[in-house]
């Protein structure tokens, strides 16, 4: 298959299926007379399971890692489990910038409950003593 085929099986884009290739996290295709490129069932697969990893936002280094245990299994899976486990602590610290981030968005709000014209908001008032150093409600 072709790459834009490739592409289109995955929902990968066709640079990004190029970035693989240039990383080593994809085989370079076999090409065709035309010099077009020639993609197996193997790089369909592979790639999937690349994009799979990505949907759980691992890095591409970690990826690296999980393809070459997948190329060169070991009798232990013990550092596949210590990448998941890393993984899992990169998450729950995002959870928690995230929540803090909440509840500084929700301190803004907070000054201002009604509408009024730009000059009285509250929230760009904060904004702006903020942009001049001074302490907001959003980071006291």
């Amino acid at each position: 298959m072709r790459i834009s085929e490739l592409a289109n099986a995955t929902g990968v884009e066709v640079e990004t299926i190029r970035y693989y290739e240039k990383q080593g996290l994809l085989a370079a295709p076999a090409r065709q007379d035309n010099g077009y490129r020639s993609y197996s069932a193997e790089h369909l697969e592979r790639l999937s399971f690349i994009r799979h990893c990505r949907a759980l936002d691992m890095p591409l280094a970690e990826v690296r890692r999980l393809v070459d245990f997948m190329l060169n299994p070991t009798p232990d899976c013990a550092d596949i489990n210590q990448l998941v486990d890393a993984q899992i602590a990169r998450v729950r610290a995002r959870l928690k910038s995230m929540r803090a981030l909440e509840k500084q968005l929700g301190k803004l709000r907070e000054r201002c409950a009604g509408h009024h014209v730009g000059q009285e908001c509250g929230i760009l008032h904060e904004l702006v003593s903020a942009a001049h150093g001074e302490a907001c409600a959003c980071h006291s």
